[in-house]
């Protein structure tokens, strides 16, 4: 960033406002005010702070606006980065909580016995399984990495069952995730991993029929930033796991951990390849580079068709070349370019939902027409332009219309329209995110519902005047995209470079996808994309380093 012409009108007028106050000559003011814009315009790109220099940092020093931390003061200067306030002490107390949890030690007699009966030493293939489980029993910390299909769920439901076999049915489990659809996966897949297990009945029925999203594990209090857990009110659980932990920013994970009782343990799955969080920070990459004791990479992939999973390894190391040329001579496998146009190829993947919306009535219907909706979806790198998903839905939905389908020109609320929630709505408990099928309510006389699929695999319907700001999703952002998957994906990239494109994005896209990646693009945009790495400036890392070397 080099100067006030990248910055919106948030921006200036908060750098505007800081420099009337900021005590410094008159000369200094126009960079301090530059330096304060950056730092806006860095935090809404993601990164929790902004690195300067020497020189820019003398002069930050000279403002009483700007403190080391151990002061209340709008703005921190700390180890060569400039910080707000709040967000230095999310980090600051984060690196604290996560330190001192990763060193907690427990003692578990017969631990090499109760490893055998979930990991036999025999079995090559469990051997770094094996070891995450080793970690989650003896400490209070652990982190479980890999990609989609490396058996992250597989081995906690395993760590969870061996916990109860050392402390008893009175163990009390929580599993949360960010989003409800990345809770409802967790939930699948704990009860099918522990359903593999000899567990004893009054351990079975210990671990958790439901997983929470993190908001309604916390408890959101209406109209506050803050949640009902928190350090005076800890949450009621011996062991916490989070899944997607990628997606979780500075501030939400800050609150998690402040949430957690004394003695209680954190399990944090996720996939530190993915995009980061869509607010500041990317948390799960910083600790499970600062804290490689308490992480575990799983790096066997048991799910994912061999091109997916090939296309993937090429992404992450950058090599646009070599992924461009797996798809394009892959026309009919699992892989390939997308050949003609890309929303033609949409509509005829979503006519058999459209068809079957029609005709849904009960519960069961309904639910399988979630299954339905999930088989397939398109996903676009970008919100406008012409492969932006706003124009996107309205050619599919076009599309749909030409096919036949019944959707009226003059009414949005039509039956079988996907929704996606843009906005959290605390007191519907519906979230940013979540996914909605518009259908007709018997009970209502055939007025418009909305229908969500609970944590729980519950169905629930809402009117569409009480919804909160929500568009249609037959196609969304890959950011969106983010703790579902899909059986097939098609993938939009716009027709040139745009600041979003990244090898995580496109690496995040790809691996949404169980058996089939289709990728529209450009040869010289997907290259583009997979050579650009996004970085974010945070301190929270350099904090846990200075920390464990006792620094601080």
């Amino acid at each position: 960033m080099n100067g006030p012409e990248y910055h919106d009108l948030f921006d200036r007028h908060l750098a505007a406002f800081l420099e009337g106050r900021c005590g410094l000559a008159a000369a200094e003011r126009p960079l301090f005010r530059m330096l304060v814009a950056d730092l806006s315009a860095a935090m809404a790109a993601g990164h929790v702070c902004l690195s300067v220099g020497s020189e820019k940092a003398a002069l930050l020093s000279r403002s009483p606006l700007v403190s080391d931390g151990g002061v209340p003061a709008p703005l921190v200067l700390h180890a060569g980065y400039l910080y707000l306030h709040r967000y230095y002490r999310y980090e600051r107390r984060l690196a604290d909580q996560l330190l001192h949890l990763a060193q907690v030690r427990h003692q578990v007699p017969g631990l090499e016995a109760l490893l055998d009966s979930c990991f036999p030493v025999e079995e090559a293939e469990h051997d770094r399984q094996r070891l995450a489980a080793r970690l989650a029993l003896t400490r209070s910390l652990t982190l479980i990495t890999g990609g989609p299909g490396t058996g992250k769920t597989f081995t906690v439901a395993r760590i969870l069952a061996l916990l109860l076999r050392v402390h008893g049915p009175g163990l009390r489990l929580a599993l949360a995730a960010p989003t409800g659809k990345a809770a409802m996966r967790l939930r699948e897949s704990i009860a099918n991993g522990i359903a593999t297990l000899d567990l004893p009945p009054a351990l079975a029925a210990a671990v958790p029929a439901q997983a929470a999203t993190l908001h309604r594990l916390l408890g959101v209090r209406a109209d506050s930033s803050r949640f009902r857990h928190e350090a005076g009110n800890p949450l009621p659980a011996d062991v916490v796991v989070v899944d997607e932990a990628s997606m979780i920013d500075l501030a939400l994970m800050s609150k998690l951990v402040d949430a957690l009782g004394p003695t209680a343990r954190l399990i944090l799955l996720g996939d530190r390849d993915q995009l980061a969080s869509v607010e500041s920070g990317a948390v799960l990459a910083d600790c499970s580079r600062s804290l490689p004791d308490n992480t575990v990479e799983l790096d066997r992939t048991y799910r994912f068709d061999h091109g997916i999973s090939q296309l993937a390894t090429l992404i992450n190391s950058q090599d646009g070349g070599g992924a461009w040329d797996l798809l394009d001579r892959n026309a009919a496998d699992s892989v390939s370019l997308v050949r003609g146009d890309f929303v033609d190829q949409a509509v005829a993947r979503y006519r058999d939902y459209m068809t079957a919306a029609v005709q849904a009535e009960d519960a069961t219907e309904i639910q399988g027409l979630f299954t339905l909706l999930n088989r397939f979806r398109v996903l676009c790198a970008v919100h406008h332009g012409r492969q932006g998903t706003a124009l996107v839905n309205a050619a599919i939905e076009d599309g749909l219309r030409d096919a036949g389908c019944s959707i009226p020109s003059d009414d949005p609320w039509y039956p079988g329209r996907p929704i996606l929630v843009t906005r959290n709505d605390y007191s519907l408990d519906l979230f940013n995110g979540d996914v909605g099928i518009c259908l007709p309510d018997r009970s209502r006389d055939g007025r418009s519902t909305v229908w969500f699929e609970r944590p729980d695999g519950r169905l629930r319907s809402v009117l569409p005047s009480r919804l909160p700001q929500c568009e249609t999703v037959f196609a969304m952002t890959v950011h969106k995209s983010q703790g579902s998957e899909f059986d097939e994906v098609l993938v939009v990239l716009p027709e040139h470079g745009s600041p979003v494109l990244s090898r995580e994005l496109v690496y995040t896209a790809i691996t949404r996808a169980r058996t089939s990646v289709r990728i529209s693009a450009r040869r010289e945009v997907l290259a583009l994309a997979a050579g650009r790495s996004l970085d974010r400036f945070s301190g929270l890392a350099a904090m846990l380093d200075q920390a464990a070397a006792g620094a601080l």
